[in-house]
């Protein structure tokens, strides 16, 4: 039986005109396999209305499985996330002008949640077709962390049959004229976003190997 996976990516923010977390999930919207099919959602930059978005987005899909996608910009590999904290600590501005400091997401809740996604497997698949990958065990403090815990913090108390968790990606070439920093091309992190959500599918609980990080 396929699965539905349900993908998000975000608009642009911090004055780049796209960001390639919705430029790569746009392009699988109704992709299908023999044990997928896909759809995919715009979430806001917002704290305010991000959550409020995923929650509509999962209502209408129905999902088997969520995974929500970010840029991590200066990040040179596809990087699924092991934990969400429970802080909101912005170091810029949202897209609508909001910086909370230090706030609980939800307030009372667990200190951290771990991923529900399979992320050393999928981390394994993607090397193995060439494409640079690693597991990361911060997701920043931003709208993308605050996305991913709200999202665990729905699934633990709403929906445990889902499968949730958090991908973020690096900067496409035409974001790095003007700057120092890595890139990886839109096919392969879409390539990388298919290969996840293939792989999610087929395995409900990760492999015990090694993947951790010194610092």
């Amino acid at each position: 039986m396929r699965k539905k996976v349900l993908f998000t990516g975000f608009d642009p923010f911090d004055q780049e005109t796209v960001n390639p977390s919705w430029e790569a999930v746009k392009q699988l919207n109704g992709f299908e396999t023999d044990q997928v099919i896909i759809a995919s959602e715009q979430i806001p930059t917002v704290f305010r209305t991000a959550l409020d978005t995923l929650r509509q987005s999962i209502h209408k899909h129905q999902p088997d499985i969520v995974i929500c996608v970010g840029q991590a910009g200066g990040r040179m590999q596809v990087t699924p996330e092991r934990v969400a904290i429970n802080l909101a600590d912005a170091r810029i501005p949202d897209n609508e002008g909001s910086q909370p400091i230090d706030e609980e997401i939800v307030p009372g809740g667990p200190a951290a949640y771990w991923t529900g996604l399979p992320i050393k497997r999928i981390t394994s698949q993607m090397k193995e077709n060439g494409i640079p990958a690693a597991v990361s065990y911060t997701a920043g403090t931003f709208v993308c962390n605050y996305l991913f815990y709200g999202l665990m913090d729905h699934i633990h108390r709403m929906s445990p049959h889902i499968h949730g968790g958090f991908i973020h990606i690096p900067y496409i070439p035409e974001q790095t004229i003007d700057k120092t920093a890595p890139s990886l091309s839109l096919d392969m992190i879409v390539k990388a976003l298919r290969i996840a959500a293939v792989t999610a599918a087929q395995y409900d609980q990760d492999t015990k190997s090694p993947g951790g990080a010194l610092h």
